[in-house]
């Protein structure tokens, strides 16, 4: 039994410049584990409880409150054995005395979650990939938001992410660096036709754009000009719940139905699209069943709004129908044991799981380790520290570095 001695925290930056909790757990034996707590732009209604103070110092979005409430928790698991996970985030959950963590905040829970994982794995002296995952193992395939709109930039597309998805590769280094290429190839197509390369906050270019299928277009020019064609494909993340107002979708200028919503998606299908992550809204149960009827055999259909990382919601979706895969975010449902459930439910139903990171991200490369539990990784564009050190920790891994 190695226990917990001390628990300290305060308040840094995220990649954003917002305020985000770290949290330092110490054992007896005076090793440490670290963690700083992401934050999102697009969030679900069914999200835990990211807590901020409020106010008018730093626009109401200092974390404080949130700092304090880790210190408090903390203080209840001093003395508790570090390697008891399970036992320590029930404790911080029955603390809370909530669903989502609104009492505590979900960014003080997490924080302190995360972190005693991390002591625990330092303590055990195994790498945080093999004390999360077990001998389940796996390189995951990357994501990369390469060109951005939605919430996540100041232009005028819909469509949030557009994502590259390099699946004609062996090695995991081998796909993130034909990505990487074709980053730097985009971003020289982008300028040639005097469009911006303003990046989003996910590192992704943001051009105003005509239409999403210019966007595509545009990814396909970049992916055949560097040499990749049929190598590197598509994903999209639409944030649909960001375009629905009153039953419809307002998509291109246009007032769209959920039909006429999954209409235009058959239509993109003519582009090598292997996945598309929250198609619609969240609320929209019936039209994410006939979505997944209609287009679910063809491509990969990610649950992320409609599902929260929430084993409750996640099941409702397995026994209806809805979806075939699920985003995988820490901070949505508050606790490291809770996103593990999630991930298991996932496997044993042969869901992919894809674990992702929040458009306001850190330094930290927690979620590297932990997509080794899991088929992909979302971590945006191959640029900005933030996202690069997840990318590098993943090198690190599969070099055995």
């Amino acid at each position: 039994m190695v226990k917990v001695a001390k628990i300290d925290a305060l308040e840094v930056l995220d990649s954003r410049g917002n305020p985000s909790v770290k949290v330092k757990v110490v054992l007896e034996n005076g090793i440490c584990g670290e963690a700083i707590v992401p934050s999102g732009a697009s969030t679900g209604i069914n999200e835990a409880l990211e807590l901020r103070d409020g106010g008018s110092y730093f626009f109401g979005k200092s974390v404080s409150k949130a700092v304090n409430n880790a210190k408090h928790v903390g203080a209840g698991i001093i003395g508790k054995n570090v390697l008891n996970q399970r036992e320590i985030d029930e404790h911080l959950l029955a603390v809370d005395g909530t669903n989502n963590y609104s009492s505590l905040g979900a960014n003080a829970v997490l924080g302190v979650s995360m972190a005693v994982a991390k002591a625990a794995a330092n303590a055990c002296n195994l790498p945080l990939y093999r004390y999360l995952c077990g001998e389940f193992t796996n390189l995951p395939t990357p994501m990369l938001n390469v060109l951005n709109g939605g919430a996540h930039a100041d232009n005028n597309i819909d469509i949030q992410e557009f994502m590259l998805l390099p699946t004609g590769f062996d090695t995991f280094k081998e796909k993130l660096f034909a990505s990487a290429i074709t980053y730097h190839t985009l971003k020289d197509i982008l300028k040639k036709k005097g469009l911006s390369t303003a990046l989003g906050d996910e590192g992704g270019f943001a051009p105003n754009l005509n239409s999403n299928e210019e966007a595509i277009e545009l990814l396909l020019e970049a992916i055949n000009k560097a040499g990749f064609s049929g190598k590197i494909n598509l994903a999209l993340d639409v944030a649909a719940s960001e375009l629905y107002s009153d039953g419809f979708y307002s998509y291109e200028g246009k007032k769209l139905s959920s039909d006429e919503m999954i209409n235009e998606y058959e239509k993109l299908l003519k582009y090598p699209i292997l996945s598309i992550e929250d198609a619609l809204a969240e609320q929209d149960y019936d039209g994410w069943i006939n979505l997944t009827k209609k287009i679910g055999s063809r491509t990969q259909l990610v649950g992320d709004d409609l599902f929260v990382t929430n084993v409750k919601l996640l099941q409702k979706g397995i026994d209806e129908g809805m979806a075939n895969a699920i985003l995988i975010k820490p901070n949505q449902i508050g606790t490291i044991s809770q996103t593990i459930d999630a991930i298991k439910l996932a496997r044993a139903n042969n869901y992919n799981a894809i674990m992702s990171h929040r458009s306001g991200e850190s330094e930290d490369n927690f979620i590297a380790d932990f997509a080794m539990c899991c088929k992909y990784i979302k971590t945006g564009a191959p640029a900005r520290g933030e996202r690069t050190a997840k990318y590098n920790r993943l090198l690190e891994i599969e070099a055995g570095f």
